[in-house]
């Protein structure tokens, strides 16, 4: 074979390999490409489906006759008068668990005491049951700091452990959110902006 015709043959191997290694590195490169825009965009689409499930839980309502009626219970007030749930069937109640060396529960009070101002003519209510330890009650801390404390509402000694009436509770404050039909509609664990405590009385009265 002449010199002429092994150049022209090492030329044409030598085209052929780059075609392939060009061939070969677009397909790999696009196929990255892929992969990572496929991961791109799957994730925000699956956080839209969670976001959307959330959303929907959370404006998913119960039928009435599913909530339970809220135990009625009479319990001492710190006026010395015996004070029954039941006495403000009709009224949206907020049974606040609450006791005063608890600082979030003082955190609320004067928020309960705005709204009691303000939408207590039309029918809200706030009971305070404190839970303060036995010691506490029997040199009646209590109330003296309802006193100091200017709160409009009636508060009353747990005395019996209604708690557990109502599950028992984990933390105070705790505040079981009852209805005009006397149901138990929600259950607010922790202290919360006055806002939050508005928009609840709002969609109940």
């Amino acid at each position: 074979m002449s010199k002429s015709s092994n150049n022209k043959q090492f030329l044409l191997i030598g085209a052929i390999v780059v075609v392939v290694a060009a061939i070969a590195y677009i397909f790999f490169s696009d196929s990255g490409t892929a992969k990572k825009s496929a991961a791109t965009t799957t994730q925000p689409q699956q956080q839209t489906v969670q976001q959307n499930q959330v959303q929907k839980s959370a404006v998913a309502s119960t039928p009435e006759d599913q909530y339970p009626e809220a135990p009625d219970f009479e319990l001492p007030s710190v006026d010395g008068k015996q004070i029954k749930l039941s006495d403000f069937r009709g009224k949206v109640v907020f049974l606040n668990f609450w006791a005063t060396w608890c600082p979030p529960c003082r955190r609320e009070i004067p928020s309960f005491i705005e709204l009691i101002k303000k939408y207590g003519k039309d029918g809200f209510i706030v009971l305070g049951v404190a839970v303060d330890p036995r010691e506490f009650t029997q040199v009646d801390k209590v109330k003296p700091f309802v006193k100091q404390m200017g709160m409009n509402y009636p508060v009353v000694y747990d005395t019996k452990g209604i708690s557990q009436m109502y599950g028992g509770i984990r933390s105070i404050p705790t505040t079981f959110v009852i209805n005009r039909e006397g149901k138990v509609v929600g259950q607010i664990v922790g202290s919360r902006p006055k806002a939050t405590f508005e928009s609840i009385i709002k969609d109940l009265l």
